[in-house]
């Protein structure tokens, strides 16, 4: 534009003023819906995609608990070992102390004794192992669950946006309010993932 006031259109603004002309050519200002579904499809897009982050870390912590509760359980399972090394040996003193002469009988009580005390100990933890096992296990589980709830949620805003470009091509009014109604379950499955439900 020159200070005289001549003005040249360029080809983006020739497009530009005939899309404007045709978006209100007797449809119902269709531009205006395209411009809502242009929105809609923008902000469902960027919660789809924190959706989506937020269900692959799920799934992450869901695989990393489990682990954890696999070392969890290997560790108990070698107390259990260690736990029945040290009954062998209490069971060997106890015969060795029937088949020994007096003067040895109360060595081999007093191993049996420490035996019995160590194998004490020993469950102790092992109990423990499995008790943390069973925590990690309880907490993959949740977290699968949580997992499966954001991928339920990103699926329905990805049908969303899927009706939103049909709506956007047919111009159809009650495709917009579909959308919209999906683009709510996805939103309301989002929150029940957050929540944990």
């Amino acid at each position: 534009m020159s200070g005289h006031g001549f003005h040249v259109h360029g080809p983006h603004d020739h497009e530009l003023e005939h899309a404007r002309q045709g978006a209100h050519a007797g449809h119902g200002q269709p531009g205006n819906m395209v411009n809502q579904i242009a929105m809609f499809t923008a902000i469902i897009a960027t919660v789809g995609a924190l959706f989506g982050y937020m269900g692959g870390a799920t799934q992450a912590n869901a695989g990393l608990y489990k682990n954890n509760a696999s070392i969890k359980k290997t560790e108990a399972s070698n107390q259990w070992n260690y736990f029945q090394s040290k009954s062998t040996k209490q069971s060997l003193a106890e015969m060795a102390r029937e088949l020994a002469g007096e003067d040895k009988k109360a060595d081999y009580q007093g191993r049996i004794e420490r035996y019995e005390k160590e194998k004490n100990e020993i469950k102790r933890v092992a109990d423990k192992l499995e008790a943390e096992a069973a925590e990690w296990d309880r907490s993959s589980e949740a977290q699968m669950h949580q997992h499966h709830r954001w991928a339920q949620a990103t699926t329905v805003l990805q049908v969303c946006i899927a009706l939103a470009a049909i709506a956007l091509l047919t111009r159809k009014k009650w495709l917009e309010y579909a959308m919209f109604g999906v683009g709510a379950a996805g939103v309301l499955m989002g929150l029940l993932a957050a929540l944990h439900i």
